[in-house]
């Protein structure tokens, strides 16, 4: 499998964020498989296929860690979460985003979120997200690995940033006679091994040292846990509920969001994601 990384400073940065007091707030874990929010006071509400339309007619505007299309995740989003933003109110959006999905995929997210006329977007890596609601320690490297429906990242955090990240095109999702899941673990090993080869800092050895992070749905298939355990020679620990890792990382951005200093700033418009 083909991996894809990311250099320190090649993460988006912009000025902090203003927040509302009273407004709608959702976390939002948008999956190629399954879109997933979370909403204060009610915990998860919704946990759903993404899909634009459901039934027969069902088409799929997310496809790898990649949003294809932008108006079809626009109208799907519009259905899910229309009828919880009352009145003429402008929601608090966190949202978790591919590490290596880059400004193309926090662009059309901001795009299909327009529907929903937010107050502001503030976008978090799923790494981060993940290590936040693991609980995990974030002054310290920490290697967090992500096993998605149709893919799967590796990323490197230091100090809570994302300074280092290999992806490939595969999850549990492909898995099949023909595809086992031995070849997925041989994608993760490869992309382990390539990061430590090319630090020169060796903050990816003290990471693998403390052990591997695991999340996504195939953190709930013990294969993957026992076989990168073999290999690797280090613990490697799925987290809590993987699934819904990201999204409880997401939603510990949001309330902090919510307590912000800013919080009483003027609402700007929404033309642009936050980091």
């Amino acid at each position: 499998m083909t991996g894809f990384r990311v250099r320190p400073g090649d993460g988006h940065r912009q000025a902090p964020w203003p927040v509302c007091r009273i407004c709608p707030r959702f976390a939002i874990d948008l999956g190629s498989s399954r879109t997933r929010v979370w909403s204060p006071g009610r915990g998860v509400v919704l946990d759903v296929p993404t899909v634009t339309l459901p039934g027969a007619r069902a088409m799929y505007p997310v496809r790898r860690g990649t949003i294809v299309d932008p108006e079809g995740t626009a109208r799907m989003l519009d259905r899910l979460l229309r009828r919880r933003v009352p009145g003429f109110s402008r929601p608090l959006i966190v949202i978790t985003t591919p590490v290596l999905g880059g400004p193309g995929f926090r662009s059309a997210a901001l795009t299909a979120l327009e529907v929903l006329h937010p107050r502001t977007v503030l976008t978090v890596p799923s790494a981060k997200a993940i290590a936040l609601g693991a609980g995990a320690d974030l002054t310290r490297p920490l290697l967090v690995a992500d096993i998605g429906a149709h893919v799967t990242e590796v990323a490197l955090l230091c100090d809570g940033e994302v300074t280092d990240a290999y992806r490939t095109a595969l999850g549990t999702g492909d898995l099949d006679e023909n595809t086992t899941y031995r070849e997925l673990t041989r994608a993760m090993i490869a992309m382990v091994t390539d990061m430590l080869r090319l630090d020169e800092s060796e903050q990816t050895l003290n990471a693998l040292e403390r052990g591997v992070v695991l999340a996504g749905g195939g953190a709930l298939r013990p294969e993957f846990t026992y076989d990168l355990t073999r290999q690797l020679r280090v613990p490697v620990q799925p987290v809590p509920a993987p699934h819904t890792a990201a999204l409880r990382g997401a939603s510990h951005v949001l309330e902090s969001a919510h307590r912000h200093p800013a919080i009483s700033a003027p609402a700007h418009p929404p033309d642009r994601a936050r980091e």
